[in-house]
């Protein structure tokens, strides 16, 4: 796991090698223990390839140095991520003649790349990021993985192509484009998060996960080479306890995979379903005691400890919990957004890298269970896209707007899935609903927060796919918006910020292959959804923990808004510092502010996307001036 940056660039339009090493000490956190940097000419003299690298040493810590040439020269790599099955990788080379000197993933991959070209990509089972210069075709090729777990920005200026592992390592670069990217804004008011290819700046990309890019002679070409498979697969398993059978060995094998390390490691463990599983299969496979991680809060209704500790006792494990006041949370606060380049999409942002500052004492790696939701359909709107459709045949729009909607809405605020249910069968419209379901604002109350039509550009993909159910289109989207650009994104960011790696047992591509073959109701068929899941653990885990009631990862920023963050609030949304200010309505933020404050409703969600839009603002102080007056 490291930190990666680079470029490529005409030979006269070079940063220089003082720039690319204070590039590469940002991205610090991300590799304390080594770094490095490489640089070429092109053969025609032409262009200018530099690579620089920071190394958290995961693997092979002796052997693994980048950026790493092959022992020809012919190729050089600098790579961000693991390989889980390096090993199976490397046996299979050997015996097509290649020879290793380290006992590297690294190593692995570049001869991966000269045995299979950019085709090795698909053989890859692991999380990645990567640059990679081939001598012979005077080419780089970049790649990122699967479901995007591993970052990967870009910045296109004239004469120069950079990528970075995070945003700041591009803020700093001579030249860079300051604007704002005003359609991320109005696309983040929506989704509380930027959807992919965008970010926050108008000069900097994301490459899409599942995606190549090719370099070459000063041209980017891009490909897609991975497509989740909820798109490409029709279900054909139809005995539900022949599902869990193959569930059980291929979430095994997931999990056994990612306990290859030369570095202590451990689980981050919520008392949760998800986490709870991937214990009970590390526990199988430990040769040592494992290491368990918990995090909570001093309001008992927000904590989940007990369930956490309940877990660790089962399985014997050396348990570390966590306990986090509203000062810990306010003083991470920033540190968090400065990492992730962009405002915090969730609260639960600020305890995961609380946690993993305290993991960082004892461990530099953790298994966790983002993903499994996603995967396995376990949030309640999957079970609700069951009946949406028959509810909208059934309730016209209006009377649904007109009655529904207001008395839901009138109900206290602990029935909110209820009001999130009302809000998402307000949207008729797939696309909208989706975008509905865990977002921020409507696009109508976003056209009255801003004043103007909406500018996003809205990526396709995540609506692409035409196979199968609502609730498998849902899944798609899931894994290919909400996942990548929200969630891994989180885990990425907040874990390494610490230095310390994530692995995500059930993001592993071929347990997504072997569960797009389950039909729909080996999924949602529980009450409480993962089915196949929970019969699969069954035998394991308590039922206290296999019926306990889903309540995710939740912060009670809702009640610190209106106690010990109130004076934040007020500084953040209606002082007269607040930059939000001079983007969207005042009166607007004022309404908000004060309903939320003096309890007539909560507005939580909306507020801290707000908060979070006025701090990035203020860190990261892009250009707003040209379009405050164009997007007016």
């Amino acid at each position: 796991m490291c930190g990666i940056v680079g470029w490529m660039a005409s030979a006269g339009s070079s940063p220089g090698e003082t720039v690319l090493r204070r590039l590469a000490e940002i991205l610090h956190h991300r590799g304390p223990d080594g770094g490095g940097t490489w640089t070429t000419l092109t053969a025609d003299g032409g262009f200018e390839v530099a690579f620089a690298h920071r190394r958290l040493s995961i693997i092979d810590a002796a052997g693994g140095h980048q950026p790493m040439a092959s022992a020809d020269g012919a190729i050089t790599l600098t790579f961000n991520g693991e390989i889980y099955n390096y090993v199976e990788l490397r046996e299979e080379l050997r015996r097509l003649g290649h020879d290793f000197r380290t006992g590297s993933d690294t190593e692995v991959l570049i001869e991966a790349y000269r045995a299979w070209g950019e085709k090795c990509v698909s053989r890859l089972r692991g999380m990645f990021a990567f640059a990679l210069f081939d001598a012979a075709n005077q080419s780089v090729l970049m790649a990122r993985d699967p479901f995007g777990k591993k970052p990967l920005f870009l910045s296109q200026t004239r004469g120069r192509i950079a990528f970075a592992s995070e945003i700041s390592a591009l803020t700093a670069l001579p030249g860079f484009d300051v604007g704002l990217d005003w359609g991320a804004l109005d696309a983040f008011l929506v989704d509380r998060y930027v959807p992919g290819p965008a970010t926050f700046f108008r000069g900097i990309r994301k490459l899409p996960p599942g995606c190549l890019a090719t370099w070459h002679g000063g041209a980017l070409t891009m490909r897609r080479y991975f497509t989740p498979p909820f798109a490409t697969t029709e279900p054909d398993v139809t005995d539900f306890g022949e599902a869990v059978r193959l569930f059980e060995v291929g979430f095994d094998e997931a999990v056994r995979l990612r306990m290859r390390s030369d570095a202590p490691f451990g689980a981050f463990l919520s008392g949760g379903l998800d986490s709870s599983a991937v214990v009970a299969a590390m526990a199988r496979h430990a040769t040592t005691r494992l290491r368990t991680f918990a995090v909570g809060f001093p309001e008992a209704a927000y904590s989940e400890l007990d369930h956490a500790r309940t877990v660790a006792e089962l399985f014997g494990t050396d348990h570390t919990e966590c306990v986090i006041t509203p000062q810990d949370f306010l003083d991470a606060w920033p540190d968090a957004l400065a990492h992730r380049g962009a405002p915090v999409s969730e609260t639960a942002d600020i305890p995961i890298l609380l946690l993993a500052r305290r993991a960082r004492e004892s461990v530099k790696m953790v298994l966790t269970g983002e993903g499994s939701d996603e995967l396995l359909a376990g949030y309640p709107k999957h079970r609700a896209e069951h009946f949406l459709g028959l509810y909208h045949r059934l309730v016209p729009g209006g009377v649904h707007e007109r009655l529904i909607k207001p008395a839901v809405g009138a109900l206290p605020y602990r029935m909110r899935r209820l009001k999130i249910l009302a809000n998402a069968l307000s949207e008729r419209d797939p696309q909208a609903r989706m975008r509905r379901w865990f977002g921020g604002v409507s696009q109508a109350e976003r056209a009255v927060l801003i004043g103007r039509p909406a500018l996003e550009a809205v990526d396709d993909f995540p609506f692409s796919s035409t196979r199968g159910s609502a609730l498998r289109k849902t899944l798609f989207f899931d894994q290919t918006s909400w996942l990548p650009d929200n969630l891994l994104e989180r885990g990425d960011r907040m874990m390494m910020a610490a230095s310390v790696e994530g692995r995500m047992p059930f993001m592993d591509v071929e347990l997504a292959r072997l569960v797009a073959r389950f039909p729909d109701r080996f999924l949602v068929g529980h009450p409480k959804g993962k089915a196949v899941l929970r019969a699969a653990t069954a035998k394991v885990l308590p039922t206290s923990i296999l019926n306990r009631k889903k309540v995710g990862f939740r912060v009670p920023i809702n009640e610190w808004f209106r106690g010990p963050f109130r004076e934040r609030l007020g500084d953040l949304l209606a002082s007269g510092e607040s930059e939000t200010r001079r983007l969207l309505s005042a009166h607007e933020l004022d309404r908000l502010v004060g309903e939320h404050v003096e309890g007539r409703s909560n507005h939580e969600k909306v507020l801290w996307s707000l908060c979070n839009l006025e701090l990035f603002l203020r860190r990261f102080k892009p250009d707003l001036g040209a379009g405050v007056s164009e997007a007016a």
